[in-house]
């Protein structure tokens, strides 16, 4: 395990702000996921808090 200091971090990628349409077409979710996020979110959101908060069905269903 490694310790990393703030300062040394690359917290641009999470911080990043996406439009969520543009998101879940990327990701490949469906209608309601993506309203779902909108009603969330709104237009635009972080690539952080998109990922953490899209759910998506396994592949193999």
């Amino acid at each position: 395990m490694e310790r990393i200091e703030p300062q040394h971090g690359d917290t641009e990628a999470a911080t990043r702000v996406w439009s969520v349409t543009e998101f879940c077409v990327r990701h490949r979710l469906d209608n309601e996921e993506e309203a779902r996020l909108l009603r969330l979110f709104g237009p635009f959101a972080t690539a952080c808090e998109l990922r953490y908060n899209a759910k998506r069905a396994p592949k193999w269903r």
